[in-house]
């Protein structure tokens, strides 16, 4: 940087980061994994050594400073590193390919301080993951105020757990055969002091990124289940609490732990409670799900797995899960009856879960076409605004006390 001010000129710094590095350590261990940073490293240093300097400062992570060379050319330079390191590794036999995402910050423009410097370029490198991965992105000052407001919105749903501004929301399952509701999903819905309701699709991603999805989940968890069981205990027909489970939690070690813990201190059957888990979550890593999904169904929990039919999920695979219950993902119904695609591959899976001995659950639905096509493909359940959008406790209490009195589909098909 001095040198640079004494000449009037600029300095680049890179900061390089390997994606899904994990992924080779830990299906192909930790020598591979070795061996493959070290001709990585070999590969940037080819392009580096004339104009500038390379350290590795974290496990996967590189940074790399060109001095005396305009930004155009830096980036030239990085985009040729970006090839270099995407060209295949041959390892054991095994042809590997791996890519970096690099973010770039300049001095004096992007920051007055080495620190500085690293952390804006740290904050483009995260923005190229953002946009695919295998990329570079320049630091920008949009990207600081995103950092900012980030930070505070994360303060902001601490408080919002410290001052019990969390509310849970219910949605009726409803058994199409008899109109009666047999189950409701839990649905986490933020009470914000001044932007009024906050809806989980503006804070959920932020909360799995900063590990507050933990916290949150463990509430959830423990709220629907104390619900659950305050039905039964005025006598009301017992029905299931279907609660979602992160990919962080889902992950958790803890986890097993907390669904017993709020069984536990809710007095709950573990019959009455269904974890609904992503097809896609599942599919990352397909024998740590299925070993987790084993010690949930030995507590006596009911599994089923949401989204279903976008995951990619083999045939082989979904054999092997230990689950309840399909649940359609909602992008195959909204275009019921008009996308006879969507209706062939709706009509595939109810028919697929029934040979597996499984119910099938269609979410979303909003039109009695939709509904009707549903039940006659042989759909047990149905969740979407046909029935009812997700409501408050009181409101949902008052649908139980009312229960059957839902459309029964099947009873009213023409003959």
């Amino acid at each position: 940087m001095q040198t640079a001010d004494s000449i009037g000129s600029e300095v680049a710094l890179a900061f390089l980061d390997l994606d899904n590095f994990k992924l080779v350590n830990d299906s192909l261990g930790h020598s591979v994994g070795d061996q493959l940073l070290k001709i990585v490293a070999g590969r940037i240093c080819e392009l580096t050594s004339d104009q500038g300097s390379l350290a590795r400062i974290g496990g996967d992570e590189f940074v790399i400073i060109l001095e005396q060379m305009d930004l155009e050319s830096c980036l030239g330079r990085l985009s040729a590193i970006r090839e270099a390191v995407a060209r295949p590794i041959v390892l054991n036999d095994i042809e590997l390919r791996v890519t970096c995402s690099i973010g770039v910050a300049s001095y004096p423009n992007h920051g007055k301080t080495a620190g500085e410097l690293l952390a804006s370029a740290d904050m483009a490198m995260y923005r190229a993951k953002e946009l695919g991965r295998d990329g570079i992105a320049l630091f920008t000052s949009e990207m600081t105020a995103t950092v900012r407001r980030k930070l505070s919105r994360t303060d902001e749903l601490r408080q919002a757990l410290l001052r019990e501004e969390f509310v849970l929301h219910y949605q009726p399952q409803v058994d199409v055969q008899t109109g009666r509701i047999v189950a409701a999903e839990a649905l986490i819905r933020w009470n914000h002091p001044s932007e009024g309701r906050v809806y989980p699709g503006d804070f959920i991603a932020l909360a799995e990124e900063t590990g507050l999805i933990m916290p949150i989940g463990e509430w959830v968890l423990r709220t629907a289940c104390r619900q659950a069981k305050a039905w039964q205990d005025k006598g009301l027909d017992p029905i299931r609490i279907s609660v979602n489970v992160s990919a962080r939690q889902f992950q958790e070690k803890r986890l097993i732990e907390t669904v017993a813990t709020a069984l536990s201190e809710s007095g709950l059957d573990p019959i009455w409670l269904e974890l609904e888990i992503t097809e896609s979550l599942i599919m990352k890593d397909l024998a740590s799900s299925i070993a987790r999904m084993h010690e949930l169904e030995t507590l006596g929990v009911k599994l089923a797995v949401d989204d279903f039919g976008t995951g990619y999920s083999s045939l082989s695979a979904l054999k092997r899960f230990p689950l309840s219950r399909l649940k359609i993902d909602r992008s195959f119904i909204a275009d019921i009856p008009h996308d006879a695609d969507d209706m062939a591959i709706t009509s595939a899976i109810i028919s697929l879960a029934q040979k597996l001995g499984l119910q099938v659950i269609a979410e979303g639905v909003e039109t009695e076409e939709q509904a009707r096509f549903l039940v006659e493909s042989g759909c047990n359940e149905i969740q979407g605004y046909f029935y009812s959008r997700p409501v408050e406790e009181e409101r949902f209490n008052r649908m139980l006390e009312n229960n059957g009195g839902m459309h029964p589909l099947l009873q009213t098909q023409p003959s």
